[in-house]
Formats: C-alpha cells, structure tokens, sequence
C-alpha cells in the first residue's frame, strides 16, 4: 500500500513540474492564420472610388475593359474611368478633380509634374503613332517621311481629319506640322473636337487622312477601308505614363486610391497584360509594357 502512495505521489509531483516549465516559457500556441484564397476579392478601402483621367485610346482600343476589372478584384476599389484627349485628363488633375492619370502627352505631364498638380510620374508603356488613309491615297504620301507625307497633303490639298481636341494625338500632329512649316487652314483640313475613335470614323466616312495610334485603329479596322500609309518613323513614337495627382495640393485626391492604381499598372502580372493585349486577334500586341525601362533608350 505504501509502494502504491509512493509511485503516485512521483508521478503527481513529475507532472506538477511538467506545468511550471511549460508555464514559465511563456509560449502559446497560436491557431494557424487562415491563409487567403486565390481569387478572393480583397477588403474594401474606405474611400472606395478612384477616379482615372486618361485619353480616348487606352478606353478604345479594349485596354481598359481588360485592366479595370483586375484592378477592382486586387484592390477592392472601384475605378470611376473618365475617358478624355489627354488634354483634357491633365485640365482635370490641373483642378484636383481626379486621383490619377494615364495619359500620352509628355511636354504636358512635364509641366503639371513641376507646378505640383501631379506627382510620382511613371514610365508604362508605348506604341506608336501611324498615318492612315484611303487605299488610293491621293497626295500620294505611302512610305514618305513623316514631315514629307504631311507637306504633300497640305500641297495637294487632300482632306485632313484632325482631332483638334488638345490631346496628346492632337498635340503630336500639331508637332508635325510646326517641323514641317507648315500651319494647316482651309476646307481641306477639318477638326473634330472628338476623340480617336470618332475622328477615324469621320476620316473613313470622307475618304480624309488623319494620324491615330495604332492600337485604336487596330481595334476598328474591320468597320473600315482605311489603310495604313506611314508608320515607323522615330517622331511617331507614343509615350504613356502613369502620374497621380498630387493629395497635397487637393484634398479630395483618394491618395492610396491613386497610389493603387499606379502600383497596379507597374506591377509585373499588369505588365504581362499590356504585352500580350491584342496578340489574339491581331497578332501582335497593342502596347509594349516598359515600367523599370530608361525612357531615354526609346527615344534614341
């Protein structure tokens, strides 16, 4: 009987000392955290809209359509899209009326980036800008330099479908023009004050040339008989960046909105997006993705 109390009093007293270790060690055993599935939509932000100022060709070519719903499911924001000439989309940063931009102006960018109205100017992507026309093509400007091909439409006063609308495809073919020398008037040369879209609809419907980026053509080539006359030329380079607007100086900016949004479109998988939009149905892609790259090397 006193062997059996003794074997129980030990094996009481082992597992007493068993407890303060334990105890004294401080650990507990957390449950294991609940890792997020795939797909899942992520939380919603406080302020839930941002607002994208950006120009008529990344809405037209289909770009948007692709991108707007992964950013949403990402971030759990909802992007507002106002589609705008570039022109347009930089007045509004100009008055703090959106969070971000995405837009193809430089010269433009550059200035409201050193008065404040912008910040955090990002290189994207690019592609480029071409001359098309009726298959016939009247001024006869195929495979002409750029500045040559439009001095031979003003010359022979072929019809011109200009936007006319202070975006940045406006603003470039205004450029073009300038280093051509000449200042194009009369009933030969129309604006639309409308967007890409619009404008080849019109230069389709005439029978007029106008400049567009390839990727809004692309995607309305099949509605038309418009045809492709210059393309290649190193001043038709098209340059997009990403720019948020600047919550200092306005303080209705969504700043993480904004900064979302940017950080989305750098990012590698958005990237990935760019470079393969459009191989489907055209065989090449509409955009190049170039975040990380040096501008510099594009323009050379």
């Amino acid at each position: 009987m006193f062997k059996k109390a003794k074997f129980w009093a030990i094996i009481l007293v082992m597992l007493m000392m068993v407890s303060i270790i334990a105890g004294c060690t401080g650990q507990k055993q957390e449950p294991p955290k609940e890792e997020p599935k795939t797909g899942q939509q992520a939380a919603e932000p406080e302020n839930q809209e941002v607002i994208l100022a950006t120009t008529t060709s990344t809405f037209d070519s289909g770009l948007l359509d692709v991108l707007q719903p992964e950013f949403e499911k990402q971030t759990g924001y909802k992007l507002t899209i106002v589609s705008v000439g570039s022109g347009a989309a930089i007045a509004m940063a100009e008055r703090g009326e959106a969070d971000v931009l995405l837009v193809h102006s430089p010269a433009d960018e550059i200035r409201i980036a050193d008065a404040g109205a912008a910040i955090n100017r990002q290189l994207v992507m690019h592609n480029d800008f071409i001359v098309i026309g009726p298959a016939d093509d009247p001024a006869g400007i195929k495979g002409k330099p750029t500045g040559e091909a439009f001095k031979a439409i003003a010359g022979s006063k072929s019809l011109f479908i200009s936007r006319g609308d202070e975006s940045g495809t406006h603003k470039k073919e205004l450029g073009i023009w300038k280093k051509a020398g000449i200042e194009p008037s009369g009933d030969w040369y129309r604006q639309t004050g409308t967007g890409m879209g619009g404008t080849i609809n019109v230069a389709a419907e005439k029978g007029g040339y106008t400049l567009t980026d390839r990727a809004t053509y692309l995607s309305l080539k099949k509605n038309m008989d418009l045809v492709i006359l210059i393309e290649g030329d190193k001043d038709l380079l098209n340059i997009y960046h990403v720019m948020q607007v600047n919550p200092e100086k306005f303080e209705k900016v969504n700043a993480e909105g904004g900064k979302a949004f940017e950080d989305f479109m750098l990012s590698q998988e958005t990237q990935e997006i760019i470079g393969t939009f459009g191989v489907d149905k055209f065989g090449s892609p509409l955009f190049f993705p170039d975040a990380g790259k040096n501008e510099e090397e594009l323009t050379k």
